[in-house]
């Protein structure tokens, strides 16, 4: 019979008991503690953390990655991974991700997971296959939301091929310059020999139609020039402070008279802003884009032309190589057939197009590109296909007043005063004394910039007006232009040229030129102009 323990036996032994039960007690809260703080850090992580069965549904989710993606940590429970995945996913999960973790043990990747409120985020993960103690097998992994960085990297991207386009396009602008000016002074020649033929001829001449049908070429390929300086770098001619809502008004209300299949729908901004542009290529730019939209439509459309103050912050700007400011938004929206996203790239280099052979290819928006870049604001466009198009253009405010346009001579004005014609080249010098000695003025001529200084210096007292080219090798037409006003601060100068580079002709108007002519130009018109210059007080 076992002998029964003695008082002071059960004594120790209970004391070894609640010692036991108190060991037991702190290890449990130890453990406690440690779940609650894995279970803090599980929770307040903002990576994802994650647990899931082999066949794909959530066993665990850390409250981060819920209230990332607009969830709580319950509403992941049991429920498939695919479900929380952009529906191009779902299948993926099944057919490459399962079965290659099951095999392999491990996976790195990125997938998209779609948001409570619609929002993609792109999650980097790891995953990995686990055995809990007496636990099936299941993978555990972490993930973290990189949505921002490739948003960062797709617009570094998206600035690197703009400014690979602006570099283009630069370097295509100034070839097309160069040929600009070369082809201007050629048809100078022609067109100013025409109109001196034209001058005294009588209708009835069995040559006028003929003479006449050959202006009209010239200024058509007049017209193909200023499409070329408009792409090219710098080529405005006379800018001059604008009332862009007359300017529209203007240009749309001409184009609809001619294309009356369209509608076009005008919200025009009260006490617009004013903007300093060359009109003649602005309303080249407006034609281009009317017509373009027209030919989206083919047939009857809506055309929608909205004009709006705006102010570009430099964040806006930068990527467009403009200022931040205040500037004048154009948009020109069409109902038409919109245009895809490879199409949009090369919509304005130069002969791309996407007309039928015949219906047009060329310069048209590789010159609208050009102008309004030259004019220190920028285009861009937005299209979807069956959607429309939308052309937006941006132009920089200017703080002066409008300037009202005067109308030239209907008729050739004649004079008799003398007259300085400086040019480098033999048929412009040819050409332009023949046709101011037509005009009835006394002609000196110089052959460059140096001489033109010497002949003023020698004959200032006589010279009245001085027309003077831009370019020329020796001395070019602004530094002639300076040393002429410091012979004489009253000097009356007309600034003539094919070709203005780098606004130099707009800096010689500024510093007080009194004018400027285009090249080619007709009697009419370089009477006009002299005219002007020369009735100023």
């Amino acid at each position: 019979m076992p002998r029964k323990p003695t008082y002071e036996e059960l004594k120790q032994r209970i004391q070894e008991l609640e010692k036991e039960a108190s060991e037991f007690k702190r290890t449990d809260d130890a453990l406690r503690e440690s779940e609650e703080r894995y279970r803090n850090l599980f929770d307040i992580v903002s990576d994802f953390i994650y647990t899931h069965d082999l066949e794909g549904r959530f066993l665990t989710v850390n409250r981060g990655a819920a209230q990332t993606l607009g969830y709580t940590p319950k509403d992941f429970i049991g429920r498939p991974v695919s479900d929380f995945m952009l529906p191009e996913f779902h299948q993926a999960f099944y057919d490459e991700y399962l079965p290659q973790i099951k095999k392999q043990g491990s996976l790195n990747g990125v997938t998209e997971y779609l948001a409570k409120d619609g929002t993609k985020h792109y999650i980097e993960y790891r995953s990995i296959l686990v055995r809990q103690k007496g636990q099936e097998l299941c993978v555990s992994g972490t993930g973290r939301d990189i949505t921002d960085r490739i948003l960062g990297q797709r617009e570094v991207h998206k600035l690197e091929q703009q400014l690979q386009q602006a570099q283009k396009m630069e370097a295509i602008g100034t070839l097309a310059g160069g040929i600009a000016h070369d082809f201007n002074n050629l048809l100078m020649g022609i067109l100013g020999n025409t109109s001196l033929m034209l001058l005294d001829m009588d209708s009835n001449n069995p040559h006028y139609e003929r003479l006449k049908t050959v202006e009209e070429h010239v200024r058509l390929g007049a017209d193909l020039t200023k499409q070329l300086v408009g792409f090219a770098r710098g080529g405005k001619y006379e800018a001059k402070p604008t009332d862009i809502n007359k300017l529209i008004t203007k240009s749309s209300e001409m184009f609809g008279r001619t294309k009356k299949e369209i509608t076009i729908h005008s919200k025009y901004q009260e006490d617009i802003w004013t903007i300093e542009v060359d009109r003649g290529q602005i309303e080249h730019v407006l034609l281009n884009l009317f017509v373009n939209a027209w030919q989206a439509m083919a047939g009857p459309g809506q055309l929608y032309v909205e004009t709006v103050n705006v102010v570009l912050d430099e964040c806006y700007a930068k990527p467009f190589t403009v200022k931040s400011g205040r500037y004048v938004k154009i948009s020109i929206t069409d109902t038409g057939v919109g245009m895809d996203k490879a199409t949009q790239q090369r919509i304005f280099e130069p002969f791309f197009t996407t007309k039928e052979m015949g219906r047009g290819a060329g310069l048209g928006l590789a010159s609208v590109y050009g102008i309004i870049k030259n004019h220190g604001g920028y285009i861009n466009v937005y299209s979807e296909k069956n959607e429309g198009t939308t052309f937006t253009i941006y132009l920089p405010v200017s703080e002066k007043d409008v300037y009202e346009e005067k109308k030239l001579p209907e008729k050739v004005v004649k004079g008799t005063v003398a007259l300085l014609l400086v040019d480098d080249e033999d048929i412009i010098i040819d050409v332009g004394e023949q046709m101011l000695k037509a005009l009835g003025y006394e002609v000196l001529l110089a052959r460059g910039g140096k001489k033109a200084i010497e002949i003023y210096t020698n004959n200032q007292d006589r010279i009245d007006m001085v027309i003077l080219d831009m370019i020329m090798p020796d001395m070019g037409g602004g530094e002639t232009y300076d040393r002429l006003k410091a012979i004489n601060p009253d000097v009356k100068v007309l600034l003539s040229s094919g070709y203005s580079i780098n606004e130099k002709a707009n800096e010689i108007l500024d510093r007080g030129c009194n004018g400027f002519i285009q090249k080619p130009f007709d009697l009419r018109g370089l009477s006009g102009k002299i005219g002007e210059i020369l009735c100023k007080e």
